[in-house]
């Protein structure tokens, strides 16, 4: 019985979960909050404020986990109504399981939910290192990826219309000058393709870090028009090469460029996993 619960309570979490553009998994709040016997928005938002106090006295950013949204939706007569709604991460998801009602048994269902999957997101050190390369460079990708995101969600906030200006001003500053045309130029790639997919693991942590340190700054400083967020991100980028050079590091440019993108390592890892599943089916007829 209980078994069935928890296997119920599971698909209502994943039927109401969103992926963005970006490939990035999120839920909004006020769908969650059905999901987790709420009826009134008020009391649901006095549990959200808790789980943002949490993360905050975790040193981790809120923003970064319950960013405000406005959604519009459809009543009568086909007229429209602006609500507001947050869209939460896995992390922000487990955080309010944790401060709701543990009388609901939803509530203690989700916090069993949350907390695997939210581990599962997760590598140790010692995990880490045990990856091969190629697994290195996926993971440190897809971490790019979606920090990515909220930089320039941070980024619009500050004034930053040009984003791939704003993104060259980065590059420049870690770089040594280098736009990302120039990068592109230089690993030999075509200017269509993604030069995040065509570097090393350290490469990638390298630009990991500007990345994060940019947002972190930029949000620090209150940052409102898109000059100063432009000058912030290349300063970011020239500190994080001072760092690396400071330590005795690789600068990244004289990082080797691998032969494969991170897409076609992707594409031929998942013809594996379907090679192998394929086979093991023959097997068991």
């Amino acid at each position: 019985m209980r078994n069935n619960l928890i296997n119920k309570t599971e698909k209502c979490f994943e039927s109401i979960k969103h992926t963005d553009d970006n490939g990035v998994e999120f839920w909004y709040a006020r769908e969650l909050m059905s999901t987790l016997e709420y009826s009134k928005w008020e009391n649901f938002i006095k549990v959200i404020n808790k789980a943002k106090k949490s993360c905050e006295n975790s040193n981790i950013s809120a923003f970064e986990h319950f960013p405000d949204v406005r959604k519009v939706f459809k009543v009568g007569n086909n007229a429209e109504m602006e609500v507001s709604d947050l869209k939460l991460t896995r992390y922000a998801c487990y955080l309010i399981a944790q401060n709701g009602d543990s009388r609901k048994k939803t509530i203690a269902l989700a916090q069993t939910y949350f907390a695997i999957q939210t581990r599962k997101q997760e590598l140790t050190r010692q995990e880490y290192d045990k990856l091969s390369e190629d697994e290195k460079r996926l993971y440190t990708r897809q971490n790019v990826k979606n920090k990515n995101k909220y930089l320039f969600d941070t980024a619009r906030l500050s004034g930053v219309k040009n984003y791939g200006k704003f993104n060259n001003y980065g590059y420049r500053g870690l770089y040594n000058g280098e736009t990302s045309k120039d990068i592109a130029n230089r690993k030999g790639i075509s200017e269509k393709e993604d030069i995040l997919d065509y570097m090393s693991s350290t490469e990638l942590a390298a630009n990991l870090f500007r990345i994060t340190q940019t947002d972190e700054v930029l949000k620090n400083k209150n940052i409102s028009n898109e000059d100063d967020a432009c000058i912030t991100h290349h300063k970011v980028g020239q500190a994080v090469r001072q760092t690396i050079k400071r330590i005795g590091g690789t600068m990244p440019e004289d990082l080797p460029t691998p032969v494969k993108s991170a897409k076609q390592i992707e594409k031929e890892k998942h013809k594996i996993l379907d090679y192998n599943s394929q086979f093991r089916n023959k097997k068991l007829k």
